[in-house]
């Protein structure tokens, strides 16, 4: 993925108040129109199965258009494995210079996630990122990238500001509400629903927001139409990451989940070297739950 030349003068600033304060800030112009293109495009040839193995993904029928065959997935995990250009979103450099803002200078990434959610499909209840990448030191971070305009009505992420703040984990629980894909909710924290707000974005448009932040999202209840977006999660460096069944390997030994991308300063932990543990593969609506 290259960034045009006039998108390179954009402003790379973010408020450290405001994320501190609220636990996001938005980034309006993270990725140019023609950045935004290529990542659509690149969608249609995963769900394809041209880029590689991706489980889950189903054989194209003759006559498939690239709409008929996106609008068959939820959410594709890990596609940076397999797709040159969503691994290079990951170094985005609007997006890397706001990381190291709200992070500090040694940014290490550990998932990527493409959501494309067809008119009709489900949103995710109320979670928090951290209760599923655990870090050590509080510093986990997500970047979702909307690669369409993100509305109240086609799905787009609802906040708690502030909820960060208290740095808790709160408790989980099953549900079965058919609006969400996963089979958990974060539950027993100190807000109301209404004291919840839409962050609607335009396409090219990124939130950048703590692993400690409540979120979710509903629905796309469009008459017909796609909500894609790109969420990667980072972390400091400097921090272990006790992510993922333990394994008795050299990588996993220390607690320390090694299949990582540094997007950004020095790796302290290099002399361990890096995994590759993680595979793409296609997220179930609902029974297979929301593990990250």
């Amino acid at each position: 993925m290259t960034t045009t030349p006039s998108h390179q003068d954009i402003d790379t600033s973010v408020s450290l108040d405001d994320f501190r304060r609220d636990g996001f800030v938005v980034l309006p112009d993270a990725l140019s129109p023609d950045e935004v293109a290529v990542l659509r495009d690149e969608t249609a040839r995963l769900c394809r199965g041209e880029r590689g193995p991706v489980a889950g993904i189903e054989t194209a029928r003759p006559g498939d258009t690239d709409d008929d065959v996106i609008r068959r997935y939820l959410c594709i995990h890990h596609p940076h494995k397999v797709s040159e250009t969503m691994a290079a979103a990951l170094h985005q450099r609007a997006i890397v210079s706001a990381l190291t803002q709200v992070i500090g200078p040694d940014v290490k990434a550990m998932q990527s996630m493409l959501f494309i959610k067809a008119e009709g499909k489900p949103g995710q209840a109320w979670h928090q990122d951290e209760f599923f990448i655990p870090t050590r030191d509080r510093s986990l971070t997500a970047v979702w990238i909307a690669l369409d305009d993100a509305t109240t009505e086609n799905g787009c992420l609802w906040v708690l500001p502030g909820s960060h703040r208290a740095g808790v984990i709160y408790p989980d629980r099953e549900h079965d509400d058919p609006r969400y894909d996963c089979t958990v909710e974060s539950y027993g924290f100190p807000y109301q629903e209404s004291d919840a707000v839409p962050v609607e974005l335009p396409a090219g448009a990124a939130l950048v927001f703590n692993g400690y932040l409540l979120h979710k999202s509903f629905p796309n209840t469009v008459r017909r139409g796609l909500r894609r977006a790109l969420v990667n999660h980072y972390m400091s460096a400097t921090s272990l990451l006790p992510w993922g069944e333990p394994r008795k390997d050299e990588h996993f030994a220390k607690a320390d989940y090694r299949d990582i991308v540094m997007v950004a300063g020095n790796d302290p932990y290099a002399y361990k070297g890096l995994a590759d543990v993680a595979r793409p593969g296609v997220r179930p609506d609902r029974e297979g739950g929301c593990d990250r």
